[in-house]
């Protein structure tokens, strides 16, 4: 790592005198050093990126054992292809390196990154509280020349209603000597280096013209596919934002569209498909629920801070939060049609994080399906093998071949980790021998295999009716 000081650009890197060949050749050349602020899963991937592309990248933490495992050349995010050999490789040749406190990194460095968790509170509003602090970090380290750049998601108008003046009160220095830009982090867990290499382009959008200039250079030496400049730090915000609550949308309409599956009496999902064979129609899968720290929260980051009405959005939300009550409820309808009562039965619920193969449990379905099991007298166990931790669960958790050691009324699969595939479906038990097991697949991923071999019985959410 360039020592700190020693080579950087005179006069900082937010200058107008200062072409785009340049900043890119000093960029690539590690005499811009990079400070990244959050080292999560998907801060480490873009921290480890810059410092294979600058070789000068501190990276902070609050998290001890985070700080430790990156400065060890440790990777402790899982299932992230390639990134551990990434973090070992840059870590070993000195281009990164990992601290505690924030202040260090932001005395460091002159490009500035935060890319820390901005959720939402239990009263659905945003929860700005962490980049508060870091940018109060960054704002007493700032020096004349520096470049901040917001990548984690915020409600439209944070950056320049809330980021620039803090760090200007902060800093003491005035909007025209420090750079400000909204470049938000398009990634998703699984394919993170990817994706920041250049599987879409990345949108720059700064608090001024030369911000976004400055963006855009940087970013051009990161992403292969390029950047996409946009008109101002908001509308670059309302981007990614929008995003998220497209998706949310769209999976609630293909949720709505999928309890209608009984009365239809017909496979919603191959509905859906042939649909989408017409070019304007795009309808996502239905599904026992959404979760994550992205499309549950994005759309509040609309509906609480602004005065316009979003009818749709909360309507949304309210479609897609009523999923994993829909799921117990059929499955309470497929365990009554043999006379099983609910409050009686033993359930085993698949799949507890929010999606396959990504350690990542908030807002997944499953909390709300377990807690709603547990409420109504069932016995209620869990498998995933993503989790050492299951304390958020209401539900008593099991090792994957401690299924075959016990006998259920019903499962709920709501997140298909592929070593569910390898599930001898004949070697599970039902209390009730005759009736087999009552099955809700969530996802449309087991129907076949269990019905092949086995008198199992299987709901697909969406699917063919009945049970």
């Amino acid at each position: 790592m360039t020592e700190s000081g020693s080579a950087q650009v005179a006069g900082g890197v937010y200058d107008t005198a200062l072409s785009d060949a340049e900043v890119q050749a000093a960029f690539v050349n590690g005499d811009i050093p990079v400070s990244v602020y959050g080292l999560g899963k998907m801060g480490l991937p873009l921290a480890a990126i810059f410092a294979d592309v600058t070789g000068n990248v501190l990276g902070a933490d609050i998290d001890d054992g985070v700080v430790d495992a990156v400065n060890d050349g440790t990777c402790h995010v899982k299932r992230e292809p390639g990134l551990a050999s990434l973090v070992d490789e840059t870590v070993s040749e000195g281009a990164l390196a990992a601290t505690t406190d924030p202040r260090d990194a932001a005395t460091a460095g002159e490009v500035h990154v935060i890319i820390v968790p901005t959720p939402i509170t239990d009263r659905n509003e945003p929860d700005l509280a962490i980049l508060d602090a870091v940018v109060d970090d960054i704002g007493r380290g700032l020096e004349p020349g520096d470049f901040v750049v917001v990548e984690c998601t915020v409600p439209p108008r944070t950056t320049i209603d809330r980021v620039l003046p803090k760090l200007e009160a902060t800093s003491g220095l005035s909007p025209e000597e420090f750079g400000v830009a909204f470049c938000p982090e398009r990634t998703s867990s699984g394919r993170a280096l990817e994706d920041i290499r250049g599987a879409y382009p990345k949108v720059v959008g700064g608090v001024d013209e030369e911000s976004t200039r400055l963006a855009a250079a940087i970013y051009g030496e990161i992403n292969d596919r390029g950047v996409i400049p946009v008109a101002d730090a908001t509308t670059a915000e309302a981007v990614k934002v929008f995003e998220g609550v497209y998706r949310d949308v769209n999976i609630a309409l293909a949720n709505e569209l999928a309890t209608f599956t009984d009365e239809l009496d017909i496979d919603v999902r191959e509905a859906i498909d042939v649909a989408n064979t017409q070019p304007y129609c795009d309808i996502h899968d239905p599904g026992p629920g959404v979760g994550g720290h992205c499309i549950p929260f994005y759309p509040y980051f609309l509906i609480d801070p602004f005065e316009t009405d979003a009818p749709l959005l909360e309507t949304a939300r309210a479609v897609n939060d009523s999923m994993p009550g829909y799921t117990v409820e059929k499955l309470r309808d497929g365990l009554a049609a043999t006379g099983t009562e609910l409050s009686d039965a033993s359930v085993l619920v698949l799949g507890l994080t929010y999606r396959p193969g990504v350690e990542e449990i908030r807002a997944s379905p499953s909390l709300a399906i377990a807690e709603r099991l547990t409420a109504e007298g069932a016995s209620v166990y869990g498998v995933d093998p993503m989790l050492e931790s299951f304390e958020a669960f209401d539900l008593e958790p099991l090792a994957l071949e401690e299924v075959y050691e016990r006998s259920f009324d019903g499962v709920v699969l709501v997140t298909p980790h592929e070593e569910f595939e390898e599930i001898r479906w004949e070697d599970v038990d039902a209390r009730d021998a005759e009736s087999g097991l009552c099955i809700i697949d969530g996802r449309d991923a087991l129907e076949q295999q269990t019905l092949e071999y086995s008198n199992h019985r299987v709901y697909t959410i969406g699917g063919e009716a009945g049970v």
